[in-house]
């Protein structure tokens, strides 16, 4: 956890209590863990065939 939070740019404490069961992160928060992580977020259409 302190490794991801160093590359996402957030403070150790500060991302448990976002990610915790009280937690409301930010969007922007959800992208820096993301990108930290190696993954990118992608949209695709309903398939509604």
């Amino acid at each position: 956890m302190t490794a991801i939070a160093e590359e996402a740019g957030l403070g150790r404490e500060s991302l448990y209590k976002a990610l915790g069961e009280n937690g409301n992160p930010e969007f922007a928060t959800v992208l820096k863990l993301m990108k930290a992580m190696g993954l990118k977020l992608s949209a695709l259409p309903i398939d509604e065939g």
